[in-house]
């Protein structure tokens, strides 16, 4: 495990303790436990961690002593606290003494999964945002957003000039463009920046839930509802609110946030008074809102609200001269993540990045640089480590003749099925060897979903298929 990034869990309960472990051990993570706040503080001292989960409530040291004590040695590592005891107070003023996320139990793994990789890639954003502003102007500024595009650097200059407001922002872009970097540059050069980014996924909640979770209840609001949960408008008071994927928002819920805007306040479930919030909101969504608008479900005058500042992120099929800039960036942090000598990129792979279409974006990008860090065998990326000459239906038209009959076609036309059976094979077992089995693992490094991975490996003929 320790090509993993590695996390120290805190909490004095045995039972809470191993199923955290479990848990982010099983999502790929490199965990190391405490069972009270001064063993964990000694932990922190000696050792080198990208973050810390933390229960608040525990004797002698609890979650926020934990939380400052992490901070004073290291103000950048995130610390993420966990709590069945919440209060809106206890919430902002764990925030405001620099807590990056706050769960309240009970919580799915999903919701500890989401967190804790959120709170990691901000970590890795302000790293680079600061290493950025050592270097001189003509290298590019806030290098969390990798570019040398013209349209990105205008882009981004527009959004530092409108941090400081309070307007609204709506952020449109394809899938894997990197929506939630630009809303989180918008914040950390916003004079909110000291105060909580607070983070809702709109697709990821179901329907019914997402309004208790926006807005928050009060006790015996509903069946289970045995104590007040204060929502994200409250946890988010003073900062900054991204409303990720606005279109999956139910209508009759994208009323009542057309209240809360136009009003500055909130109704909790089950609550007798309203509740001013003080908010700045920021919404990402990867469909087209007027064509959402003709179809009567998304409101006009919520969308008018929301696009007082719109912002378009162009696909990466539309930043060609930062896919191989990209790519490098990838296999640097990819390589020492994975404790490897960097690779280097062969003439041919850098052919077949720079003529891929990219659906998928930056995301894909990343996805497909870090596996052909870990599968490369020697000291250099070559085209088949990229795992993209089959999908020849996404690659550029017109761009150096890859769309037309005899681009990568050709190159398919040349291979058997055969052969492309034994990559996949090989593929496959080389990732599960690197990663000691761990299907989990394996199946995020390669894209594919864990049934996906436990069906091929039936059909290869190995036993056992179905445990990790």
């Amino acid at each position: 495990m320790g090509n993993a990034e590695k996390l120290l869990i805190v909490d004095d309960d045995a039972s809470m303790r191993a199923a955290l472990y479990e848990s982010l051990t099983s999502c790929g993570y490199d965990v190391e436990t405490a069972e009270n706040g001064a063993d964990a503080l000694a932990r922190f001292s000696n050792g080198s961690f990208a973050g810390v989960v933390t229960d608040m409530r525990m004797p002698k040291m609890s979650g926020m002593d934990v939380l400052r004590g992490v901070k004073r040695m290291s103000p950048r590592t995130p610390v993420i606290l966990i709590t069945a005891y919440g209060t809106v107070n206890t919430a902002v003023e764990a925030m405001k003494e620099g807590a990056a996320e706050f769960i309240m139990k009970p919580f799915s793994l999903d919701d500890l999964e989401f967190a804790v990789r959120n709170v990691l890639a901000a970590g890795v954003e302000i790293k680079e945002e600061e290493d950025g502003e050592k270097k001189s102007a003509s290298d590019g500024a806030q290098r969390e957003i990798i570019t040398q595009d013209e349209k990105i650097t205008a882009l981004l200059s527009l959004l530092k000039n409108v941090a400081a407001s309070r307007s609204s922002i709506l952020i449109q872009g394809e899938s894997g463009t990197g929506k939630e970097l630009f809303a989180r540059f918008v914040y950390r050069h916003s004079n909110r920046r000291k105060m909580p980014f607070v983070a809702v996924n709109c697709a990821a909640i179901p329907a019914q839930l997402l309004e208790s979770e926006m807005f928050g209840y009060e006790k015996g609001a509903f069946t289970g509802a045995v104590m007040r949960k204060p929502g994200k408008f409250e946890l988010a008071d003073g900062g900054t609110l991204l409303l990720d994927e606005i279109s999956e928002m139910d209508v009759t819920l994208q009323a009542k946030l057309l209240r809360v805007i136009q009003e500055a306040e909130i109704d909790r479930l089950g609550g007798k008074t309203p509740v001013p919030v003080d908010v700045r909101l920021i919404a990402t969504t990867n469909a087209d809102l007027r064509e959402r608008i003709r179809e009567k479900t998304f409101r006009a005058d919520l969308y008018y609200r929301l696009n007082v500042i719109p912002v378009m992120v162009p696909p990466l099929r539309e930043r060609n001269g930062d896919v191989l800039l990209l790519a490098r960036h990838f296999i640097r942090k990819y390589s020492a993540v994975n404790e490897k000598k960097e690779p280097d990129l062969a003439p041919e792979a850098k052919e077949v990045l720079a003529r891929y279409a990219w659906p998928g974006n930056v995301r894909e990008l990343e996805n497909v640089m870090e596996r052909a860090v870990l599968i490369c065998p020697g000291g250099q990326i070559a085209p088949e480590h990229l795992f993209l000459d089959q999908a020849q239906s996404t690659f550029r038209e017109g761009n150096q003749g890859a769309a037309d009959d005899d681009a990568p076609c050709q190159e398919i036309d040349d291979c058997s099925v055969a052969t492309l059976y034994e990559m996949e094979k090989n593929m496959i077992f080389d990732t599960l060897q690197k990663v000691n089995g761990n299907k989990t693992k394996a199946s995020k490094i390669l894209g594919i979903s864990v049934r996906t991975m436990r069906n091929k490996l039936n059909e290869y003929g190995v036993k056992d298929a179905a445990g990790d």
